[in-house]
């Protein structure tokens, strides 16, 4: 969802000094991406990691589904944000000095003109009303390029948005107003 290139994830992880352990999906079918998941979790249990860091804050929905399918492995979810104030959460990650950028956004939520934005405290305070602070809902996405655990900052440059239609199924008995409704997501491409 993020959209981001492999070229800055490898610079991003070389950076923070973290093993990247990359997880191929190619058809996009929910059965193959919970198969190589499962694989890679597999793979790491064997090397006796037992534990799954996720950055989940509030879908419960989400949380139970990965809660589940670790279980299914012997494995264990681990939440540590969970339930957290997305304003004080937002606030701190700018105190600690952390540098991230929009990559993405839903265009129910923001236009294209916040893409590329570096996140700050006025871009927080000047999100509307429906959009969480830390975007938890699928409202923006980020890609984290400088912060206290980078040995150096991943350098990037802006370029072309993309769009990506998001294809709606509704039942006749929708009750969201249109203007609720995504019709996608624009992509800010980050070049390396």
């Amino acid at each position: 969802m993020h959209g981001v290139r492999e070229e800055l994830l490898d610079l991003q992880a070389d950076s923070i000094n973290i093993p990247l352990i990359k997880v191929w999906v190619r058809e996009g079918s929910n059965a193959e991406y919970e198969e190589q998941m499962n694989t890679a979790f597999l793979n790491a249990k064997a090397e006796g990691i037992y534990h799954v860091i996720f950055g989940d804050i509030f879908l419960e929905d989400l949380r139970r589904y990965r809660e589940q399918t670790l279980a299914s492995i012997g494995m264990q979810a681990v939440f540590p944000l969970w339930h957290s104030d997305t304003t004080s959460l937002i606030k701190d990650i700018f105190d600690q000095g952390f540098k991230t950028t929009i990559c993405c956004i839903n265009d129910a939520y923001l236009g294209e003109d916040w893409l590329g934005k570096t996140l700050d405290i006025s871009i927080i305070e000047n999100l509307p009303a429906n959009v969480d602070p830390c975007g938890e809902n699928g409202e923006y996405h980020t890609f984290c390029n400088d912060g206290p655990v980078f040995s150096k900052p991943v350098r990037f440059t802006i370029g072309e948005h993309i769009f990506r239609p998001l294809e709606i199924k509704r039942s006749d008995d929708c009750s969201l107003p249109e203007t609720a409704q995504s019709t996608g997501f624009l992509f800010c491409d980050l070049l390396p």
